[in-house]
């Protein structure tokens, strides 16, 4: 081979080597991830979406007994489920990075996914459940926390002499997804109707769907262990108790799996003040109070004084299905009662808490007015929101919900 030829690939060569070193270089600085819109990573990897449409209509009212006769088996929904919402991951414990932009979080109360809401999903998905507006409050907050009011589950036995035993194939998990759930509260007097067998899915069936569970646990330390997402720098924990149990024996400390509860509060007080220094901003959510009554018990706001004295930032409380009102308690607001969110066919009013933390670290609070017509929530128009705003001032203690529905202590 002559001289000059091989002098030309010999160049060729080198200038090859060149461009394959730089066509590297530059897929390591602008390839090789998806940019999330968080820091939060989701605990189950993308994979195909779990079985939406159960067809389990029937025409039992709403307060009756649900899915007593539900016969489909889908054991996989809780194990190979997905988000559709692919950049709204969360996880614990996930890499930190500097705080820069302000945090949103949205917590509602009740949700029960029983006869209206299955008539309205199988029909027309999430946006036949919740209209568009509401909807977008929850899936583009940073984290949402909604109280689940029953199990997930096609196993176990209906409690006897309980006059309201709820249970929900697991394919609906796929809805929590869709309405931007990242956590829930599982600390209530429904979560046993069906057993403990029920419970046990309902764990392995949010587990599969990437959604956090407070309240409740295989083992007292898991039920009372702080879930924690980390956004935008920060660390926010989720702590849950019950004070509305129908029988001793939910009792998680009484046998597993089972529900933390808060008629002694010390084991509850004790597990907030040990979360306090594992997160920068901790939220209590707790089921008590009587039912429909719009004023909370002297108990209530006495748990409430010893849950802020022991570290937690803010209270929600659940159970009455009516909204109750709030109360700011050495600074940190007790909202006593967010009512029902999803939960029936009627929803004279109701709430969803717009929590946003700025990048400071202080933190803001405004009510977004909800009601539901023939089982689908919607948001308050401005008059509504209004008379919301007024209702609450006018059963809150200290409080002043402003006309855009801001929450400040008077």
């Amino acid at each position: 081979m002559k001289k000059e030829v091989r002098i030309a690939l010999y160049i060729v060569s080198i200038v090859c080597v060149i461009l394959l070193g730089a066509a590297m270089i530059y897929a390591a600085h602008h390839g090789g991830s998806i940019r999330q819109k968080d820091s939060r990573q989701t605990a189950a990897t993308a994979g195909t979406e779990a079985a939406e449409d159960s067809k389990d209509k029937n025409g039992e009212s709403d307060l009756k007994t649900s899915d007593k006769t539900d016969g489909k088996n889908d054991a996989e929904a809780g194990k190979d489920a997905a988000s559709e919402d692919a950049d709204k991951k969360i996880g614990k414990n996930t890499e930190t990075t500097d705080v820069t932009e302000d945090t949103t979080l949205m917590f509602t109360g009740d949700v029960l996914f029983a006869n209206s809401f299955k008539t309205n999903y199988d029909a027309g998905g999430i946006d036949a459940v919740i209209d568009n507006g509401m909807k977008e409050l929850l899936v583009n907050a940073d984290i949402t926390m909604v109280n689940e009011e029953f199990p997930f589950s096609n196993r176990g036995t209906q409690m006897e002499d309980k006059q309201y035993t709820f249970r929900t194939d697991p394919s609906y998990a796929a809805a929590l997804k869709k309405m931007g759930v990242d956590v829930v509260t599982l600390a209530n007097n429904h979560i046993l109707d069906y057993g403990r067998e029920a419970l046990s899915d309902t764990f392995t069936t949010l587990d599969g769907q990437g959604i956090l569970y407070a309240g409740a646990g295989d083992s007292v330390e898991r039920a009372q262990e702080v879930q924690v997402i980390e956004v935008n720098g920060k660390k926010y924990g989720f702590l849950a108790a019950s004070r509305v149990l129908p029988v001793a024996g939910w009792n998680v400390e009484s046998a597993v799996p089972g529900v933390l509860s808060t008629y002694d509060e010390t084991r509850f007080v004790n597990a907030i003040a040990e979360a306090r220094s594992q997160c920068d901003v901790l939220v209590v959510y707790v089921h008590w109070g009587l039912e429909h009554q719009e004023k909370p018990e002297a108990y209530q706001r006495t748990l409430a004084q010893k849950y802020i004295e022991a570290g937690a930032d803010v209270v929600f409380g659940a159970h009455s299905h009516c909204l109750q009102g709030i109360e700011y308690i050495d600074g940190k607001p007790v909202f006593y009662s967010l009512g029902n969110f999803v939960f029936g066919s009627s929803i004279e009013r109701t709430m969803a808490v717009e929590m946003v933390v700025d990048k400071d670290g202080a933190i803001s609070y405004k009510l977004v007015g909800a009601k539901a017509e023939n089982g689908k929530t919607r948001q308050m128009n401005e008059l509504e929101q209004q008379q919301l705003n007024d209702y609450i001032n006018s059963i809150s203690f200290g409080v002043t919900v402003q006309d855009d529905g801001t929450v400040t202590p008077q």
